[in-house]
C-alpha cells in the first residue's frame, strides 16, 4: 500500500511539473530587453522585490513592452492586407488614417463639447478601468471620422488612467483635450449638462455652447444613480435621451459609453432621432420602432439602467 502511495505522488508530481513548465515558461528573465519597472495606483515606482500579485503584474507589463512592436508590425500588415483586399473588391474603407490625421485641424467642429468624465477611477477595477480606455478610443476614431465632429474632452485624467491609456501610442497627439483637474474647474457651471438616465429632463435636441457629460464609469449597476446624484449636489443642468419615445428595446437599455457619445454625435450632424437609435444601437438590443406617434412615449416604458450613467456590459471593438 506504501509503494503504490508513493508511485502516485511520484506521477502526480510529474504532472504538475509539466503543466508549470507550459505555464512558465512563456516569457525568461533572457527575453527581456525592456523593463518598464511597476508603478502602483498613484504612479509611485515600486521597490523590489516585488510580491507574487505585482510579480504577475510586472511580467504582464514587461511582456508586452517587449512584444510591442512585433505585434504593432503584425497589425500593419493585417491592416495593408485588408486594404489590398478591399481595392480587388472595390469596397471603400474611408479615408487613411494618415489622411485623417491631416484633416483634423481642417475640420470645422461643433460648438457642441462632450466630456467624459474620468473621476471614477476609485471605483472600478482593472478590468472596467480598460472597458472605459476603450470605449473612449471608441468615441475617439467615431468623431474624427465626422465630417462635423465635436469637440472632446477628458476631464480628471489621473495617474492610473495615464498609465493604462499610455499603451496605446501617440494619445497625447490626439484631437482630445485632457485634464487633469475636475470639469467644474475649467468650465463654466451653467454651460455644462451631465447626461443620465436618472434624469426627469429628457433632451430632445443639443444646444450649442453647451458641454454634455458622459460619466466614464463602468460598474455593472452597482453605483446605480451616481452621476444623477453628483449632477444635483453640484448644482448643474442634468437631462436623459429619448429612448422610451423613439424605439422599444427587447432588452435593458444599457448603453456603453461610445453608443452614447454617437447618438449625441448623430444627432448634432442632423440625423432623425430614430434613425440614429436604429443605426447606433447594436443588434442585441432589438431595437424596433416605436407604433405610437412622435409625440408621446412607447407602450414598452423600459427602464433605462444606469452605469456611466449609460453603463457597458461589454465593449465594442475598434473599427
Amino acid at each position: 500500500m506504501v509503494e503504490n502511495k508513493d508511485v502516485s505522488g511520484t506521477e502526480e508530481v510529474h504532472k504538475v511539473s509539466e503543466e508549470d513548465e507550459k505555464n512558465v515558461h512563456q516569457i525568461s528573465l533572457f527575453d527581456i530587453s525592456i523593463d518598464p519597472g511597476l508603478k502602483d495606483d498613484e504612479g509611485n515606482e515600486l521597490p523590489r522585490p516585488y510580491n507574487k500579485s505585482q510579480m504577475r503584474k510586472w511580467l504582464k507589463k514587461v511582456k508586452w513592452e517587449n512584444r510591442k512592436s512585433e505585434k504593432r508590425a503584425k497589425e500593419k500588415a493585417r491592416a495593408k492586407e485588408r486594404r489590398a483586399q478591399a481595392r480587388i473588391s472595390n469596397i471603400d474603407l474611408g479615408p487613411s488614417r494618415k489622411c485623417l490625421k491631416k484633416m483634423k485641424m481642417e475640420k470645422v467642429k461643433k460648438n457642441i463639447g462632450l466630456i467624459i468624465d474620468l473621476s471614477f477611477d476609485h471605483l472600478m477595477i482593472e478590468k472596467n478601468r480598460f472597458k472605459v480606455i476603450k470605449q473612449i478610443l471608441r468615441c475617439y476614431s467615431i468623431n474624427r471620422r465626422s465630417e462635423t465632429p465635436l469637440q472632446m474632452y477628458v476631464t480628471s485624467f489621473g495617474e492610473r488612467t495615464k498609465m493604462e491609456i499610455a499603451r496605446h501610442n501617440g494619445y497625447e497627439h490626439w484631437d482630445m483635450v485632457f485634464h487633469e483637474k475636475p470639469y467644474l474647474d475649467i468650465f463654466p457651471k451653467e454651460k455644462l449638462c451631465y447626461l443620465t438616465s436618472e434624469s426627469e429632463n429628457v433632451i430632445e435636441s443639443f444646444d450649442d455652447d453647451t458641454i454634455y457629460i458622459i460619466g466614464g464609469l463602468v460598474d455593472h449597476n452597482e453605483h446605480k444613480g451616481l452621476c444623477y446624484k453628483i449632477a444635483q449636489e453640484q448644482g448643474i443642468q442634468h437631462g436623459q435621451l429619448p429612448l422610451d419615445k423613439y424605439v422599444n428595446m427587447k432588452t435593458r437599455k444599457v448603453l456603453t459609453i461610445d453608443h452614447v457619445f454617437e447618438i449625441v454625435l448623430k444627432i448634432s450632424e442632423g440625423m432623425s432621432w430614430q434613425d440614429t437609435l436604429l443605426k447606433v444601437l447594436p443588434e442585441r438590443k432589438g431595437a424596433l420602432v416605436c407604433d405610437t406617434p412622435v409625440d408621446s412615449t412607447c407602450t414598452t416604458n423600459l427602464t433605462l439602467s444606469n452605469d456611466s450613467d449609460y453603463k457597458t456590459s461589454e465593449v465594442q471593438n475598434l473599427d
